[in-house]
């Protein structure tokens, strides 16, 4: 309860002041990149219910890619890779923890697919939120980076990244609370991993 008070304080008035952020890159979109200014998308939520998550569109429309993103790839714009490198893509994330889809921390939400490959323990991960940041957010914060250098990075995710991630997020699970949630949200403001 106190987590979901922290979230709706902080996203509201996140929303508002963000305005003239969302403004700026919206016209930018519109100028540099043909197409819809938001990307949405559906991904897995709390309860392995989906959900549809909002994000600044950083990629050319109708591009047909997989789903991992790998640095330098084609169909990330010039504009979305400056969008991506600073975060700013997922400002509209906000209205998605405002509407209780999401959380500021918590794990961050898969594409559908993935919750059905958690077993056992690993799916009590699936009773939290999905959050924007999180302990394995920070750990992969250069994820794209990773994957550009290894000759299969969809694999390379789903045999390396996605499990240390779900021990991560379990890790989280057992022992998060609103001071290290607070310090997390430090940590992604400031760049840092630990």
């Amino acid at each position: 309860m106190l987590k979901r008070l922290f979230d709706i304080t902080f996203s509201l008035p996140g929303l508002i002041l963000c305005i003239p952020v969302y403004l700026v890159i919206a016209l930018l979109i519109k100028i540099k990149m043909p197409g819809p200014v938001i990307f949405s998308q559906k991904r897995t939520g709390r309860h392995g219910k989906p959900f549809t998550i909002y994000k600044f569109r950083t990629m050319t429309v109708n591009h047909g890619g997989g789903s991992v993103s790998v640095k330098g790839e084609s169909r990330i714009t010039p504009l979305g890779a400056v969008l991506r490198k600073y975060k700013l893509d997922e400002l509209p994330e906000l209205w998605n923890v405002l509407k209780g889809d999401m959380s500021f921390v918590g794990p961050r939400p898969d594409v559908p697919g993935y919750a059905d490959k958690l077993t056992g323990e690993e799916r009590l991960i699936l009773e939290l939120r999905p959050g924007i940041t999180g302990p394995a957010t920070l750990k992969y914060s250069n994820e794209e980076e990773l994957l550009a250098a290894v000759p299969d990075p969809q694999k390379y995710n789903d045999e390396v990244i996605w499990p240390d991630k779900v021990r991560i997020n379990l890790d989280y699970y057992h022992n998060h609370s609103l001071a290290g949630d607070i310090g997390i949200i430090i940590k992604t403001l400031t760049g840092r991993k630990n």
